[in-house]
């Protein structure tokens, strides 16, 4: 929620609602300042812990969506597929008219399921499950965790124009894949604000995992270094803290 504004700033008030982001890797933090430009209207449907974490996870799905080139009837493989960017790169591959096929935990499969997402687990023998269910191959990949992902896309005759890591930079550039990210969306201000109309229309859903208060913040990143959860850990500042 706003609760100053400069002088010259027009367009947003105190006391509205907004979802941002800073330049500054200040997001650990009870208040920040931004550019107005980086703020848009935070729809009433969304809460606070969804709108804090829908920059950089949503911002990202996107551009992978986009980097990979989605189109209706494409077949694509999402690894990570239940996490925080992957949970909605599956959404949004499937928004686009694609097959999904989403590489996550057993335990996720039910819920991957839910959102149209045919779920493979992770693990030994991940290739042949792979083509057990995609007999006619992959179309795109997506990797959203790295450690050999991108090595399986290849492997499984994916061009690599059309193979996408947020994460595995060496092997992208030593297999000739793509490494694109939230730097390549153009109109930040203006994907967030579709993003978080998709979220408050209820046709696009980012699951919480957990939320820590901001003084346990060595505790957030303890479990998120499990690399195990559902969607997105949420640092809540003390004064919004219930």
């Amino acid at each position: 929620m706003v609760s100053e504004v400069g002088a010259a700033v027009t367009d947003v008030r105190v006391g509205d609602e907004v979802i941002g982001w800073s330049e500054e890797r200040a997001s650990h933090a009870e208040a920040v300042s931004v550019p107005a430009g980086q703020l848009v209207r935070k729809p009433p449907q969304v809460s606070w812990e969804v709108a804090g974490s829908l920059y950089v996870a949503g911002l990202t799905a996107l551009a992978t969506v986009r980097s990979v080139d989605v189109k209706t009837g494409d077949t694509v493989a999402v690894s990570a597929a239940a996490g925080g960017v992957g949970s909605l790169s599956v959404q949004l591959a499937r928004r686009a008219g694609a097959r999904v096929i989403g590489i996550a935990g057993a335990s996720n499969a039910d819920w991957l399921i839910s959102l149209g997402v045919e779920p493979v687990v992770h693990g030994d023998g991940l290739s042949e499950r792979l083509r057990a269910v995609t007999p006619e191959g992959v179309d795109a990949f997506v990797d959203c965790f790295g450690g050999g992902y991108v090595e399986l896309a290849v492997e499984l005759g994916v061009p690599k124009e059309r193979v996408d890591t947020i994460i595995d930079w060496e092997a992208a550039a030593r297999l000739g894949a793509k490494a694109e990210g939230l730097a390549t969306i153009e109109d930040p201000a203006g994907a967030l604000s579709e993003l978080a109309e998709l979220v408050a229309a209820g046709e696009l859903v980012l699951p919480i995992a957990r939320t820590y208060p901001l003084e346990q913040v060595r505790e957030a990143y303890a479990e998120l270094e499990k690399r195990h959860t559902r969607g997105k850990i949420v640092l809540i500042p003390k004064r919004s803290a219930s």
